[in-house]
């Protein structure tokens, strides 16, 4: 169904009631869902690695009734499920874990360790939220099979690989996820938020997440005795310069209108007290929403290094190099505006006004972005879902004090509630998309 057919029969959408049995079969359905969570949290894998992962969401679709297709782009898992005419709704999750020891304290936390391409061990932890995507995409399968009377078209579910590290959905798209299993009318998506309380979902219409790029600078410059600096040309007091440069492409070069962010992640250079080393190595990361702020960035950071090295005697061979990790980039996620109101009030008609806000756009990045930037042009939106436990959100208000981000090795989210509450807001967006007249 074409976008300009969202706002008429939004009205009929609000008209339409969803069972008012959803909340008891999701309750019904949560021990066994539970247990799901349990051993995905317990059995994280890094990006690229999510073999087991994918087995495991395989054989839940297939039990499911769902015609199946493993190893898309990766890992990448492929479920179809053909319920008579009427539109394709994609419903997607992401599926990778990350390097970090989980410290939670969690009965459940996982015990995980494995060698990364490095050689170093390493923990592996959903400290991201993917296990209760995963979950949540099954127990809505569950609950639209229950339910299959009540709608008609295609149902595809898409289980991601490598979404940390800005790989999986290129790599399904580019292995033909679209032109070879069904091309959806609505693509839709669910991302667990560490600072709203479970039971809780936001949704944020037009910009909801950030460009991302990944960007290496190699500082070089001319080693020597740190007893005779003058001698030589020292590439950490150049780096040094740069890193406070590079503060001022955003507040000085980017409109103050555009959202924009260059952070100096890492800085390595030297191997001893007395010695002025050859070369200096910065890892940064750009965040943006508008591209040609993107491209601003890339181009006055390449400016300014090659301004440093110059206004310190280099020589255009020994200037900086800027590597731009392009395999790593993804653009900014951009919920089109009327998807994302007529799934607002898909999911307020569920789950109750109150318990639905709207949010506003943050800088973090999603590759889900993707799914919605081909030729054809589909309409997506991603919603935030609650993940903090309400008592300990409560708290965190009153004392001011920060709550465990994602990605930090303290995420313990407050997961029966919040899947609990995934599943029905999935399920009813689901089913008011394919209930349009």
């Amino acid at each position: 169904m074409r976008l300009s057919t969202l706002a008429l029969s939004l009205m009929t959408m609000l008209s339409w009631h969803a069972d008012a049995s959803l909340k008891q079969q999701v309750a019904e359905a949560m021990p066994t869902l539970e247990s799901l969570y349990l051993h995905l949290h317990q059995h994280p894998e890094l990006s690229y690695k999510e073999e087991k992962t994918a087995y495991r969401l395989a054989k839940e679709m297939r039990a499911l009734g769902f015609d199946v297709t493993e190893n898309i782009g990766g890992f990448g898992v492929v479920g179809l499920l053909s319920n008579g005419e009427g539109p394709t709704v994609m419903i997607r999750a992401d599926t990778d874990a990350l390097p970090i020891v989980e410290e939670t304290g969690k009965a459940y936390a996982s015990k995980i360790k494995v060698k990364d391409e490095a050689g170093q061990t390493v923990g592996v932890m959903h400290g991201c939220g993917h296990d209760i995507h995963m979950t949540s995409l099954i127990g809505t399968a569950q609950q639209l099979m229950l339910n299959r009377d009540k709608w008609q078209g295609t149902l595809m579910l898409v289980a991601q690989p490598a979404e940390e590290v800005g790989g999986g959905a290129k790599a399904m798209l580019k292995a033909g996820l679209y032109d070879d299993f069904a091309t959806p009318d609505h693509v839709l998506a669910l991302h667990v938020s560490a600072s709203l309380a479970a039971g809780k979902v936001a949704i944020a219409p037009g910009y909801a997440l950030a460009n991302v790029d990944s960007v290496d600078i190699i500082v070089k410059g001319k080693g020597g005795h740190g007893a005779y600096p003058h001698t030589t040309v020292d590439p950490i007091v150049l780096a040094s310069r740069i890193v406070l440069g590079l503060q001022t492409i955003t507040s000085r070069e980017v409109s103050p209108l555009e959202p924009s962010v260059i952070t100096v992640g890492s800085i390595h250079g030297g191997a001893k007290h007395n010695i002025i080393s050859n070369e200096v190595k910065l890892q940064l990361t750009l965040r943006s929403y508008n591209p040609d702020v993107r491209n601003q960035q890339i181009a006055a950071i390449k400016r300014l290094t090659a301004g440093v090295a110059h206004s310190a005697g280099l020589t255009d061979e020994l200037l900086p190099e800027v590597i731009v990790h392009d395999s790593e980039s993804i653009p900014s996620t951009y919920n089109n505006p009327e998807l994302a109101k007529f799934v607002t009030a898909a999911i307020k008609q569920e789950i109750g006004a109150e318990n639905v806000d709207l949010s506003q756009p943050v800088m973090a990045g999603e590759d889900f972005g993707l799914f919605g930037r081909t030729d054809k042009n589909i309409p997506i939106t991603i919603f935030w879902l609650g993940g903090v436990n309400q008592a300990v959100f409560d708290a965190a208000q009153k004392s001011g004090e920060p709550l465990p981000s994602l990605h930090s090795s303290k995420f313990a989210p407050d997961y029966p509630i919040a899947i609990a509450t995934g599943v029905r807001a999935m399920t009813n967006s689901a089913l008011a998309l394919f209930s349009q007249k």
